[in-house]
């Protein structure tokens, strides 16, 4: 089970209280649903991760920690998961976020020369940066609410198989 995998790489909570970077917290950081892997909060963390993921910022790690934190939700999780856009997908999922942006404006779509400079920052993204982040805000939350439900299903299907295998083994 995904369960029993996750939790060789959960750090305990004295590894926690331990480490000096994470004393800046305090006790928040020991919040039992940020470390334990139940339905809500590996829900939630799904949620926290798959949204922060589309959103078009530097460092969206900090980000995702931060929302776990305030919301309450697996802080590993939802830390990771923001790694879906990583340099290789970024260009991609960007680019698709920047379409629903144009189709649901009704804008016509530009042809923009990617290069990574701060000239091409100040030219390019003045262009298009309306349809590109509410393309983002639309990708983000349709994500993060396909993820919180599709991991809410699938718990309560590996719980619900769970029982049915602990019935058949009373039974035999």
């Amino acid at each position: 089970m995904p369960r029993k995998l996750l939790k060789k790489y959960i750090p305990s909570e004295q590894t926690l209280k331990e480490n000096k970077y994470l004393q800046i917290f305090g006790e928040h950081i020991l919040a039992p649903n940020l470390w334990h892997l139940n339905k809500r909060s590996v829900s939630g963390a799904f949620t926290v991760g798959l949204f922060c993921a589309f959103v078009p910022i530097p460092f969206q790690m900090l980000l995702a920690a931060g929302v776990a934190l305030i919301a309450k939700v697996n802080l590993p999780v939802s830390s990771a998961l923001v790694w879906i856009t990583n340099p290789l997908t970024m260009t991609p999922i960007f680019y698709f976020s920047y379409l629903v942006g144009t189709w649901v404006l009704g804008t016509p779509i530009t042809d923009v020369e990617f290069s990574l400079s701060i000239q091409w920052l100040q030219n390019e993204l003045s262009v298009i940066w309306q349809p590109f982040l509410l393309g983002c805000l639309i990708c983000g939350t349709v994500s993060a609410f396909l993820g919180n439900i599709l991991v809410r299903l699938m718990w309560r299907y590996l719980v619900v198989q769970s029982w049915q295998k602990r019935k058949d083994k009373r039974i035999t």
